[in-house]
Formats: C-alpha cells, sequence, structure tokens
C-alpha cells in the first residue's frame, strides 16, 4: 500500500521544522569529531616538496596538543559550527524534496538505485554554494598552528575573509562539487537501503533503543564508503584552498593540482586523510541522519518503523 504522498512545498515545511533537532545534533557530532577533522585538513596539506611535519595522524594529533595545547585542535570551530547547520539542513531537504517527487512521479515508495543517486547528488551540490565560503576559512585557521613555525603571522577569520573576497571564498568550489556530490549520492541510498534491512530483521515487539541503534548503525556505515571513495577529491580541495607556505607547492586547478600531486608524490597521496574522514564523517553522520530520520518518521506515524517490511519478523 502505498503512502499518502505531501506536496513538495508542505513537504518542505514540515522537513525545516524537524531539521531544528537534527540540525543541533550534527553540531554536537561536529564539535566532537572535529580534532580528527584538523587533523586530516593538515596531513593533506603535508606535500613532499616541504618540511614534513607529521609522521601519520596519530603524530599529528600529538604534535598539535604539544605544541600548540589541547585548544589547538579546535582551531577554525567556529566557521564550522555556522555552517554546520545550515549545510545539514540544506542537504537533508533536498535529498528528501528530491526523493518525494520522484516517489510521487512512479507512484511507490522503493526508488531504483539511480534515483537515489540523482536525489543525493542534487543534495550535495546544492549546499556548496553556502558551505564553500565557509570551509576555506575553516580550513585556512586549520593550518595556522604549523604555519606560525615558518613565520607566518596568524590571522583572524574576518581578516582571512576580506583578504579573499568573494570570488576567494568560493575558491576550490569545483572540487567540492567533485566531492560532496558523489558524497551524497552513495551515503543517502547507502543509509535507505541498510536502513530498510536492519529495520526488516527485527520482531514486532522490538523497543524503540533497538530501533534507534539499528538505525545509527546503518547511518554510520553509510557513511564509511561515501567517505573513502570521495577522499581524492577532498585531497584536491585541501591544496587548493589552503594558503600555501613559503616553499609549499602551488597549485592552478584541480588538472594542475591532480598532475603535480600524482607526479611529485604518487597515487597514494590521493588518500592522505581517507581513515580520518570515515572516523569523522561516520560517527558524525549517524548521530545527525538518526535525529532527523527518528523525529520525521515519529511525527508522521508516531513511530520510527512506519511501514511493514518485506522480511519483518512477526514472532
Amino acid at each position: 500500500m502505498s503512502e499518502t504522498y505531501k506536496s513538495p512545498f508542505a513537504h518542505f515545511l514540515e522537513t525545516i521544522f524537524f531539521f531544528g533537532l537534527g540540525a543541533f545534533a550534527g553540531a554536537t557530532g561536529a564539535t566532537a569529531v572535529y580534532p580528527i577533522d584538523l587533523v586530516k585538513t593538515r596531513m593533506q596539506n603535508q606535500r613532499n616538496n616541504s618540511i614534513r611535519l607529521y609522521n601519520s595522524s596519530f603524530d599529528c594529533f600529538k604534535k598539535v596538543i604539544s605544541t600548540e595545547g589541547f585548544l589547538g585542535l579546535y582551531r577554525g570551530l567556529g566557521p564550522q559550527l555556522i555552517g554546520v547547520a545550515p549545510e545539514k539542513a540544506i542537504k537533508l531537504v533536498v535529498n528528501q524534496i528530491a526523493r518525494q517527487i520522484f516517489q510521487t512521479i512512479l507512484k511507490k515508495d522503493q526508488l531504483p538505485l539511480s534515483l537515489e543517486f540523482i536525489a543525493g547528488g542534487c543534495a550535495g551540490a546544492s549546499q556548496v554554494i553556502f558551505t564553500n565560503p565557509l570551509e576555506i576559512v575553516k580550513i585556512r585557521l586549520q593550518v595556522q598552528g604549523e604555519a606560525v613555525k615558518f613565520g607566518a603571522i596568524p590571522k583572524s577569520a574576518t581578516t582571512i575573509v576580506w583578504e579573499l573576497g568573494f570570488r576567494g571564498l568560493y575558491k576550490g568550489a569545483t572540487a567540492c562539487l567533485l566531492r560532496d556530490i558523489p558524497f551524497s549520492g552513495i551515503y543517502f541510498p547507502a543509509f535507505s537501503r541498510m536502513k530498510d534491512i536492519f529495520l526488516s530483521r527485527l520482531d514486532k515487539n522490538a523497543t524503540q533503543s533497538e530501533q534507534w541503534s539499528r538505525v545509527l548503525l546503518a547511518a554510520t556505515l553509510a557513511g564509511v564508503p561515501a567517505a573513502s571513495l570521495v577522499t581524492p577529491a577532498d585531497v584536491i580541495k585541501t591544496r587548493l584552498q589552503v594558503e600555501a607556505r613559503k616553499g609549499q607547492q602551488t597549485y592552478f586547478g584541480i588538472m594542475d593540482c591532480a598532475k603535480k600531486v600524482y607526479s611529485q608524490e604518487g597515487f597514494s597521496a590521493f588518500w592522505k586523510g581517507a581513515g580520518a574522514r570515515v572516523c569523522r564523517s561516520s560517527p558524525q553522520f549517524g548521530v545527525t541522519l538518526l535525529t532527523y530520520d527518528f523525529l520525521r518518521d515519529y511525527f508522521d506515524n508516531g513511530k520510527l518503523r512506519q511501514k511493514t517490511y518485506p522480511n519483518q519478523k512477526t514472532e
């Protein structure tokens, strides 16, 4: 039996309401995993033609604490918190609206994988216009702790924005699109399919905590392939957005960056920070999607599991 479909606009308003709490969860998750994000950025920015500061992600983590203090792990957190709520809101809302439109057209709940990827890809593309300026500021703040060792003068977020100007705030936006479109295209279908599988294996007497744990697991596991597979685009984006220190290799666009990274550092350089990306993105999206998905479904039907799954146990 098909669900009763709401208009896209009505669903949009409803989703905005739900995401108020989901955005808070996203901000909390972002704060919790932010040190991993900082380490990931510094490892990705380490270039072979400059002094090697870190031997590994763990070495980077230890050196940041020893030379910059514990708070050094949170450099650039402000722009991240400003951006995480609207970023997640835009991404979740656009994905849900796109799925709603496709479901209305096809008159069925389960979408083909291709349309799920398109819906997720639209969500990833839509967020870049808002998040790219915040991300470039965040990244430049994240590497300042190591840059001061080479004589660089620390800058505030306001100074960075002023120096970049409107055009500069969108430096690396194409690379950001190359990262975020496939990320969301992979993540949302993987989450949707795994959630259905995990919930279908619960019996009818399953508690809410059991349902929540299954959704959290699905949301977290979906982040593993999504975050890891787009690491090359993330490396290129980081290199383009960071302000190179004196003596560091500079890049002029995506292709120039890709060629220089490959020729100077080898193929493995495109996967720098992959582990950190997974460790950061998976739990962060897990918490956010669990909150969002639960509240949306609970509001609709008073329970998380809003439909009967094909293999749902009855005893």
